[in-house]
């Protein structure tokens, strides 16, 4: 009953997604949301100490960004003071993130995706010294954090922040259907040395991806990358862009500086999830876990 309701968008597909819609339709049935969580996880909202000062986070935004609130709200959750800086702000020099020890470039469509995704973005950097100096100089310190998540992903492997020693770098390519994809998927966490995700290893959970160009291309073997995320399944769907490897996260060499193209951030509570466990009382999702770790991290660093 189920591929006889399907096979209608599955036609519409073939003409959209060309080949890949024969694995979306054969595998949608194949791919089942199958969750583990951390054995520690309770459910519930962390407790800040409301007598400590919160440690500052800052979120990095273009126009065209989006799921900035969402951020803004995971951050703040998990114990920061959280500040919200537009390029506009880093490259006028009102904003040089000297006093920030954790950034966050948030997902969506800065300028609109025109000549590839964060393409411009990465550029607004590279061109104008002043924001080139404050992202530099943030990177150059070893006691802060950065996450890029989807767009924000696109920016740090386009601007190679991530593997700065390796004359061939890492690239985000067009997903494999050739257009967005938009799914709720899973994601298993390896073991890893990242500051965020380490204490979510053996985890696998459901998250949204929402993407055109996420496929990681790596031009070397697996094991020079820190490839901390997995896909669920290593095919389409699931693995919703074709990435090498089957990658959906990964960190620098130091653990501290983490992306992703799937969105942590739109899955921080069960009611945004696509699929839950049933009787469960929780308040927020594991992955809220990962900026508690962010924090902890940085509150003995």
């Amino acid at each position: 009953m189920r591929d006889t309701w399907y096979k209608t968008s599955h036609l519409l597909d073939v003409k959209q997604s060309g080949n890949m819609a024969v694995p979306r339709f054969e595998n949608y049935k194949n791919q089942p949301l199958e969750f583990t969580f951390p054995k520690n996880f309770n459910g519930k909202k962390p407790v800040i100490d409301s007598s400590k000062k919160r440690i500052k986070a800052a979120i990095i935004r273009e126009k065209g960004s989006n799921s900035e609130r969402e951020m803004a709200n995971a951050m703040y959750l998990a114990g920061f003071d959280v500040k919200d800086v537009h390029m506009t702000d880093l490259i006028s020099g009102r904003e040089t993130l000297d006093d920030i020890k954790f950034i966050a470039a948030v997902g969506g469509f800065s300028n609109s995706d025109v000549l590839g995704s964060a393409k411009g973005w990465a550029g607004a950097f590279l061109y104008n010294e002043k924001a080139n100096t404050a992202l530099k100089n943030f990177f150059h310190k070893d006691d802060t954090l950065s996450l890029g998540v989807c767009n924000g992903c696109q920016l740090f492997i386009e601007l190679g922040l991530l593997n700065p020693n390796d004359t061939e770098k890492p690239k985000m390519l067009h997903n494999d259907s050739g257009k967005f994809e938009c799914n709720f998927t899973s994601v298993t966490i390896q073991e890893n040395n990242s500051v965020m995700l380490s204490s979510l290893a053996g985890s696998t959970l459901g998250i949204w991806a929402a993407h055109g160009e996420g496929k990681f291309s790596f031009p070397k073997q697996e094991s020079n990358y820190n490839i901390v995320g997995k896909y669920g399944y290593d095919t389409f769907p699931a693995n919703p862009n074709g990435s090498d490897y089957n990658t959906a996260m990964m960190t620098d060499a130091s653990g501290r500086h983490l992306v992703m193209m799937p969105h942590l951030e739109r899955s921080t509570f069960p009611w945004n999830w696509g699929h839950y466990p049933k009787n469960t009382n929780d308040e927020v999702s594991p992955w809220l876990e990962a900026f508690v770790n962010a924090r902890k991290w940085l509150e003995i660093n």
